[in-house]
């Protein structure tokens, strides 16, 4: 499991906007075991890629809702005292201020989006 040194998260948004892209090839090209890319920045949000096996720690977003859609696999979001497990196809939305983690007893795809200005790693 991930104890918050082995997480590789990349806040430079990958694509420009009119750029055609395929977030296959950064799957593909990922080998890190927790691995965040942010993909591109539509208006003031940002659709970030996670490749995900581990889990993250506990943390919040004060000002900001993040959301969490499933592409591969199964993840499971820890959400105050209660665990949600989301499979391909399904997703959640922790709003502002919710403490949370996410965990992936094995490699997960995942499409996550929140603002800008979200630090991933929490307030």
């Amino acid at each position: 499991m991930s104890d918050g040194t082995n997480y590789n998260i990349k806040t430079d948004v990958k694509y420009p906007a009119m750029a055609k892209f395929d977030i296959k090839d950064v799957i593909d090209a990922n080998d890190d075991k927790w691995f965040n890319q942010t993909l591109v920045k539509i208006n003031d949000s940002v659709l970030r890629l996670g490749v995900l096996e581990g889990e993250f720690h506990f943390h919040k977003h004060d000002d900001e809702a993040e959301l969490f859609y499933v592409l591969e696999g199964n993840l499971l979001l820890d959400v105050n005292d209660e665990t949600h497990e989301l499979g391909q196809g399904q997703g959640y939305v922790v709003p502002k201020g919710v403490v949370h983690r996410t965990r992936a007893p094995s490699r997960v795809v995942v499409l996550m989006t929140a603002s800008a200005g979200v630090v991933p790693t929490g307030d």
